[in-house]
């Protein structure tokens, strides 16, 4: 009879193990499909703007490489992403969400990006961030070289063609500014209340006797606020607030907290031009930033840092981050093992481990940053090379 019982929960631990990994893998399937569209919008955008500026009519034009194959391809076979789907973390269901915001707002399809950005919203608080580069894309349109640039090109063809005096007046009432849509951001502000409001409700309904939305939001985002549980994590905060006097404990949480959000005005107003990278941006940062991160956090930054792989070509350091990520993610489970479960080292090992593996995260992005803005200096050299030989 025990024995007959034994093996009927082994049976159906398997049976939840294996349907908990084909709803995993189905997100990180449907992410990756969602992944190559947000690829091809980029990818049309890219060549659309860069014949605009006359930058692909050359024979020594360089081929635009396919950004949401690619991207697609990373986030698949990223190891991060399989140990997430082996481990059956949350974590893919958190990067469907986000993804889908994204994909809703680069296809202009408002509900499903307000939807995206509600769910993503709910099941974990930092993809609150995001909800600036959405209106950004939905206000003002996908990734582009800065508008000088194309005012700039405009003004050598008017110069060209004519020279009156007519001409010169239309040339200086050009506007330097895109038109921003506030008709379809404030559709989408309507759209994220009502999701909100319809989760808000399905919620207090489905916990009405566990303490309803108050214990949920203590328990939930209360818990990411507060950093309770101290158990080591490949963050950083765990061993800081382990070591942290009690007396400047909240301190410390509104500093460490306040850092995420005194990072969004600055680069906001450089790479507005570009929100999908200011996306990728807010969602690294938030992943170093994290109280309780994971490796899915940094599966879903690293496909869409792929997204960009044509502008992003001729980043520095490749292959010593490429080497870093690699070493950090094969010492980690070995430092792990070496202080939890063996005992012969200590919280130093794998801290230390957390620290390097933070250092070259913070290390991608201010390069990947750096290489973008490289990247538009150069275009707009290129245009004024191009605006002098054509005058």
């Amino acid at each position: 009879m025990a024995h007959h019982c034994c093996s009927r929960f082994l049976d159906l631990s398997r049976f939840r193990v294996l349907k908990g990994n084909q709803v995993i893998s189905c997100a990180d399937i449907l992410s990756a499909m969602l992944l190559r569209g947000i690829g091809q919008k980029l990818q049309m955008a890219y060549g659309l703007n860069a014949r605009l500026l006359g930058f692909l009519k050359s024979s020594r034009d360089k081929v635009i490489l396919p950004c949401g194959d690619i991207a697609a391809l990373v986030y698949l076979w990223n190891p991060f992403t399989i140990v997430s789907c082996v481990g059956l973390s949350t974590s893919p269901i958190e990067n469907l969400a986000v993804v889908l915001a994204l994909f809703g707002a680069v296809t202009r399809r408002v509900p499903l990006a307000a939807f995206g950005f509600v769910m993503a919203t709910h099941l974990s608080l930092y993809p609150a961030t995001l909800a600036i580069p959405i209106i950004i894309i939905l206000g003002y349109g996908l990734d582009a070289p800065p508008i000088k640039l194309f005012l700039q090109t405009r003004s050598v063809e008017n110069e060209k063609s004519s020279t009156s005096t007519v001409s010169k007046q239309a040339k200086s009432k050009q506007t330097t500014h895109l038109p921003f849509l506030w008709k379809t951001v404030a559709h989408f502000l309507f759209w994220v209340l009502l999701w909100s409001l319809y989760v808000l409700v399905l919620c207090a309904l489905s916990l009405n006797k566990y303490g309803g939305l108050e214990e949920m939001f203590k328990r939930t985002y209360g818990f990411i606020l507060s950093i309770e549980d101290l158990s080591p994590n490949i963050g950083v905060f765990w061993y800081f607030f382990a070591e942290v006097f009690d007396f400047f404990r909240n301190f410390f949480l509104i500093v460490f907290h306040v850092n995420v959000l005194f990072m969004l005005l600055p680069l906001v107003i450089r790479l507005k031009h570009r929100p999908c990278f200011l996306a990728f941006v807010y969602l690294a940062i938030s992943s170093i930033l994290k109280s309780y991160p994971s490796v899915g956090d940094s599966a879903l930054y690293l496909s869409l840092w792929a997204l960009f792989v044509n502008e992003l070509i001729d980043m520095k350091f490749s292959f010593f981050l490429f080497c870093g990520y690699l070493g950090i993610s094969l010492l980690s489970p070995v430092m792990h093992n070496l202080w939890i479960w063996r005992g012969t080292g200590n919280a130093n090992f794998y801290f230390g481990n957390a620290i390097g593996y933070a250092c070259f995260q913070i290390v991608f992005v201010v390069e990947s940053v750096s290489a973008m803005l490289n990247h538009d200096r150069a275009l707009r050299r290129s245009s004024s090379n191009h605006g002098e030989v054509k005058s």
